[in-house]
């Protein structure tokens, strides 16, 4: 599942009957269970992909700065001298890693979105209903959203 398909979803799920309101109600608790699995599950993947990024970039980081064990170099010969300082460089304009990178933003970008979804948003307290939350975020005004913690 990726960020638009749970957009999508989203947004069927949190569509609320304003006739069968005790209906809605009910299934508040449903809802806020399904959410937190798929953050429970990106949450994983986005700890799995900040591992995984990390331990290329040290790979990369011992292949620039020629500290790889020689069969690297005989499998992709890097035959430049690079100053400390410009490692980084090296190592950030590296397809793998920008690859991984984007990955991880990626999946941080979903678990964002999830914990906005799940009700988890800063300077609202927990509703008792979904009708409640929506309520309460056509009351704000817009210094009530300057004075939020973004």
């Amino acid at each position: 599942m990726n960020l638009q398909e749970l957009q999508e979803l989203a947004d069927k799920d949190l569509k609320i009957n304003d006739t069968e309101l005790d209906i809605e109600s009910l299934k508040t608790p449903q809802l806020h269970n399904k959410y937190c699995k798929f953050l429970s599950k990106f949450k994983t993947l986005q700890k799995q992909s900040e591992t995984d990024y990390n331990r290329l970039y040290k790979e990369k980081w011992e292949y620039y700065t020629g500290k790889s064990d020689p069969s690297v170099y005989q499998l992709k010969p890097f035959n430049l001298k690079i100053l400390k300082p410009d490692v980084d460089k090296y190592i950030k304009a590296d397809t793998e890693i920008i690859k991984a990178d984007q990955k991880l933003s990626y999946l941080n970008d979903i678990v964002d979105y999830l914990e906005k979804t799940i009700l988890k948003t800063i300077g609202i307290n927990y509703p008792n209903s979904r009708l409640e939350f929506f309520n309460s975020i056509k009351n704000l005004d817009l210094s009530d959203l300057q004075n939020m913690k973004l």
